[in-house]
């Protein structure tokens, strides 16, 4: 878009132009930004609800394992996610990265679609996780790296559009499906209980992923967004005391959260509720995320990174204890709208909290690390676990275990992690002959 240049009273045209520039490449970039969180959570909203659900019943795995490949996606997120942080970080490319992340998870969830049993569906999840682990991390980084300086809502009014994205897809996708069965447009499968034709999900994720990556080449690596680091610069965010806690504060989080979480699905299921009653709750549990999303600045501004992160594993606690212990189908869809606070506390949280400690330059890095240690580690274990523990123990298990663990992580929280206002992290983004990343 052209810059118009305007002539008003003792305001220099050079000055003017310059302002005006700034401004409409602000507002196109968060457009872009908007365009591509739709598209890529909306992927997301397509695949991620339904598969436990698909692995379970259509493709028939038992709860063994559907935990070892639900396992399989943190496990190679481990290596994935801070691999393609520092390579981002080093080639100052953050933008096309993200666009070849895109790509490449839109090609593992089509070879994913011809997969036959478990060691094909377990070696397809492996190959998609590859680039969509790191999708998401990647994500958070270059929105961060573009919407720095523009006010502490800025974040949330971008990234409020990929749960608009998510919650479309979560609630557009079932419907699709059913009418296209009852269409008769396609041959069903009735020897398992589960939607036949489910593994649609997977062409229809890889093509909103396709759209996704075309258009965050859209992007322009302005101001730090392509700042370039040097070889072994990550390591001064392994020596900052905040930043190590975090790291381990949010694996045991994670281990708690994330296997109730991957097979919500199948806990459902053991309400007597079907895809149906899953898409139900995801749209209780995106209604209060909206809203949440998109004033998670004003949030920020008043309890701080570390006040989110509390408040989402309270939420979080609170919900999987209900789950856990009733049996109560309208209590356990009520206490769904508290997903939306679990996810600002945690999924926007924790990444805030290392923006306050991570210099521009290792942005990237900074939410790999945290990617690998807490969704990928800290999932590896509890979907492991939570797998397990359905075989062992039956379907609230999971739910049982992750709300008793989160609410300990809420009590000890004061104690372990310290706040991460800017101003008493603000070494870390000094340059880098003058950092001085000692423990706060």
């Amino acid at each position: 878009m052209a810059c118009v240049l305007t002539r008003t009273a003792r305001v220099p045209l050079s000055f003017r132009g310059s302002v005006r520039c700034r401004y409409e490449s602000a507002m196109r970039s968060a457009a872009v930004l908007s365009v591509f969180w739709f598209l890529s959570l909306g992927a997301l909203g397509v695949f991620f609800p339904f598969y436990s659900l698909f692995l379970s019943e259509n493709a028939g795995l038992s709860g063994v394992q559907v935990g070892m490949v639900m396992a399989v996606v943190p496990l190679v997120g481990m290596v994935a996610q801070p691999l393609w942080g520092n390579t981002a970080d080093r080639s100052g490319s953050r933008a096309r990265i993200l666009a070849l992340l895109c790509f490449g998870a839109a090609a593992g969830y089509v070879n994913l679609y011809f997969g036959q049993g478990f060691v094909s569906i377990l070696l397809g999840t492996a190959g998609l996780a590859v680039f969509s682990t790191a999708l998401i991390p990647m994500s958070v980084s270059v929105t961060l790296g573009i919407v720095e300086g523009r006010g502490p809502h800025a974040f949330g009014l971008v990234r409020v559009w990929g749960t608009l994205g998510f919650l479309i897809t979560v609630v557009a996708f079932p419907k699709a499906l059913e009418a296209w069965q009852d269409s008769g447009a396609f041959w069903v499968e009735t020897s398992l209980r589960g939607k036949a034709g489910l593994e649609l999900m997977l062409p229809v994720a890889a093509l909103l992923l396709v759209l996704a990556g075309a258009v965050s080449l859209m992007l322009r690596p302005d101001g730090s967004l392509g700042e370039k680091s040097l070889k072994g610069d990550w390591r001064l965010l392994m020596q900052h005391g905040p930043f190590l806690r975090l790291l381990v504060f949010m694996f045991a989080a994670y281990v708690f959260m994330q296997g109730p979480m991957a097979m919500f699905p199948v806990f459902v299921r053991s309400l007597g509720g079907g895809l149906d009653a899953v898409s139900k709750m995801w749209v209780l549990m995106l209604l209060l995320e909206i809203p949440l999303m998109a004033l998670s600045g004003a949030g920020l501004a008043r309890l701080g990174a570390r006040g989110l992160i509390a408040v989402g594993l309270g939420a979080g606690a609170l919900r999987w204890l209900v789950c856990g212990f009733s049996d109560n189908m309208t209590l356990v869809y009520a206490v769904q709208v508290l997903h939306g606070v679990t996810v600002i506390g945690l999924i926007i949280g924790a990444p805030l909290y290392v923006e306050a400690v991570a210099p521009p330059r290792l942005r990237a890095t900074g939410q790999g690390l945290l990617a690998m240690v807490g969704v990928s580690l800290g999932g590896i274990l509890s979907n492991l676990n939570a797998g397990w523990m359905i075989s062992a123990f039956g379907a609230d298990a999971p739910a049982k275990f992750g709300g008793v663990g989160a609410l300990l992580l809420v009590l000890v929280l004061p104690w372990v992690l310290p706040r991460a206002e800017s101003a008493e992290l603000r070494e870390a983004h000094k340059p880098r002959e003058e950092l001085n990343l000692a423990p706060q």
